[in-house]
C-alpha cells in the first residue's frame, strides 16, 4: 500500500485527502465566469460594486456579474473545493491559493481578440500569457513534478463567444457589413481551435468548453434587437445554434487529432432555453426583465445601487442583469454542466 502511494504524485494525493475530485481548476473566458479579473482595469466592464454580490459571501461585490455565485463557483464546490479559484489578477492569487488553480477570465473578452481590445479587457491571448506566468509560479511553489501533475490532471473550463456577437459583431458596422454571421462564426471557430491547441501544448488534457447560450433570449438582446417584441429574437438564437454546431464539429476533429485530449462540449443553450421558456417548471416568475433596475438593458455600470426598480428577491428571476443569470438560475445550469462534463473527472 505504501508503494502504491509513492506512485501517486504528492499534489494528487493532497487533493484526494482534501476530498477534491480533481487537483485544480483553470477557467478562461468572459463575464459568465469572470470572478474579478477586470476590477483594476480601466474599463467600464466590471462588477465590483453594489448591488453585484449582494447575495454572495458577506454581501460583498467581488467582480462577479451576479447577485451571488456563478455556475463555476457551484461546480467547484461540487468537485470538493473549499475555496473558489482566485481571480489571477487579484491579491489572493499567490502562495498556496494557486495550488488549486486560478481564474483567468475577463468580462467582454471573446474568441475574437479585437472584442477585448474594444473594451480594454484581457483577450484570450492575454489570458493564455497569464496562464504561462501562473505555471512558472506553480513550479516555484510545488516543484516541477507536482506542478506538471496538477496541470495535466486539472480541469480547464472555457466560456467565450457571447461578447463577440452581442458586444461587438451585432453593434459594429465594420464587422456586420463585412461578414455574414456565418463568416464571423467561422473566424471565431478558428480562434477556438488555436486556443485549444495552445492549451494542449502547455499541458492541458481535460478541457470543457461551453456552447453559446440562446443569445436572442437575453433581456438586453430582446430590448436592442427585438423591435418592440417581448419574445426571444430568433435570428440571434439561430446564429448561436449555428455556432454551436460548428463548435461541436471542430471539437470532434481536435479530439481525433490529439489522442490524449479529453475535450467535452458543455451545452448551456438547451438548459437555459428550457428555463426561459418554461419558467414555472423551474421555479421562476420573471424571464423578460432582469432583477437589476428596469431589467431591460442594465449591466455593468448601468446596474448600480442607484438603479431604480431593482428587485428585492432575485431568486424569482432568471436574469440578474440584462446579460447574466441569477444565482438561482446558475444552480440549475451548474447541475446540467456538471452532468454533461462528468467524463472530465474520470482518471
Amino acid at each position: 500500500m505504501k508503494f502504491v502511494a509513492l506512485l501517486i504524485p504528492l499534489a494528487i494525493l493532497l487533493s484526494i485527502v482534501k476530498g477534491q475530485l480533481v487537483p485544480a481548476m483553470f477557467i478562461f473566458g468572459d463575464s459568465i465566469v469572470d470572478v474579478g479579473n477586470n476590477n483594476d482595469l480601466v474599463t467600464l466592464i466590471k462588477a465590483n460594486f453594489p448591488p453585484y454580490g449582494r447575495d454572495f459571501a458577506h454581501q460583498e461585490p467581488t467582480g462577479r456579474f451576479c447577485n451571488g455565485k456563478l455556475a463555476i463557483d457551484i461546480i467547484a464546490e461540487g468537485l470538493g473545493f473549499t475555496d473558489h479559484q482566485p481571480a489571477y489578477m487579484s491579491d489572493n492569487a499567490n502562495g498556496e491559493m494557486l495550488l488549486t488553480g486560478a481564474n483567468f477570465a475577463s468580462a467582454a473578452s471573446g474568441y475574437y481578440n479585437a472584442t477585448a481590445i474594444l473594451y480594454n479587457t484581457f483577450s484570450l491571448s492575454q489570458q493564455l500569457e497569464n496562464y504561462k506566468e501562473y505555471k512558472n509560479k506553480l513550479t516555484a511553489i510545488t516543484g516541477k513534478s507536482n506542478a506538471s501533475s496538477i496541470i495535466s490532471n486539472g480541469i480547464y473550463l472555457i466560456s467565450s463567444g457571447s461578447s463577440d456577437f452581442l458586444q461587438n459583431y451585432y453593434i459594429n458596422p465594420l464587422l456586420f457589413t463585412s461578414y455574414t454571421p456565418n463568416m464571423f462564426s467561422d473566424i471565431l471557430i478558428e480562434s477556438y481551435d488555436n486556443f485549444i491547441q495552445n492549451l494542449y501544448e502547455l499541458g492541458a488534457r481535460r478541457i470543457g468548453v461551453t456552447t453559446l447560450p440562446p443569445l436572442g433570449c437575453l433581456p438586453a438582446a430582446i430590448t436592442a434587437f427585438g423591435h418592440g417584441s417581448n419574445q426571444c429574437v430568433a435570428r440571434l438564437n439561430n446564429n448561436a445554434i449555428s455556432f454551436n454546431n460548428k463548435l461541436n464539429h471542430r471539437s470532434q476533429r481536435l479530439k481525433r487529432r490529439f489522442s490524449k485530449l479529453n475535450l467535452v462540449v458543455l451545452d448551456i443553450y438547451s438548459p437555459l432555453y428550457s428555463i426561459i421558456t418554461k419558467p414555472d417548471e423551474n421555479g421562476f416568475a420573471e424571464v423578460r426583465r432582469a432583477c437589476c433596475g428596469t431589467g431591460l438593458l442594465e449591466t455593468s455600470i448601468l446596474c448600480n445601487q442607484h438603479s431604480i426598480g431593482t428587485c428585492s428577491n432575485a431568486s424569482q428571476y432568471v436574469f440578474w442583469d440584462s446579460f447574466h443569470p441569477t444565482e438561482a438560475a446558475n444552480k440549475i445550469l451548474a447541475t446540467n454542466l456538471s452532468n454533461s462534463g462528468s467524463s472530465l473527472i474520470q482518471p
